[in-house]
């Protein structure tokens, strides 16, 4: 069950936006085995000045371009898939001709008692997991 955000400067044109987020989609599924069918996405615009982006920490960026991908997904991928996400959603990025080194990731996990979309309750009690 992920939730991605994407956080990107307002010059960013929207059609973009969604590209980047159906690679980032088919990455996840491809690489962390999420259900296709999961599919939810805000899109954070922001002016220049307030995205505050360091140029080279861990890698050259160009600051007024780069985009924060944040995903929230249920725990339980192993580093290796996680690693593999990261690779291959910089692959794709590449491929729908967005500069995959201004492109900051990062995963936050939870579990399924932290998810709701009903008024029936949590993911955990929706579903009867333990």
């Amino acid at each position: 069950m992920p939730f991605n955000k994407l956080h990107v400067p307002k010059t960013l044109p929207a059609e973009m936006c969604h590209a980047i987020n159906d690679q980032l989609h088919a990455s996840l599924v491809d690489m962390c085995d999420v259900n296709p069918d999961d599919y939810f996405c805000l899109i954070s615009r922001y002016d220049a000045e307030d995205m505050i982006l360091h140029p080279t920490f861990l890698g050259e960026r160009e600051p007024n371009a780069t985009i924060v991908i944040e995903i929230a997904l249920l725990g339980g991928r192993t580093d290796n898939q996680k690693e593999a996400l990261y690779r291959d959603v910089r692959r794709r990025l590449r491929e729908i001709g967005f500069e995959p080194q201004n492109s900051i990731m990062f995963l936050i996990e939870n579990r399924p008692i932290d998810w709701s979309f009903s008024e029936a309750g949590s993911v955990k009690s929706v579903l009867g997991l333990q």
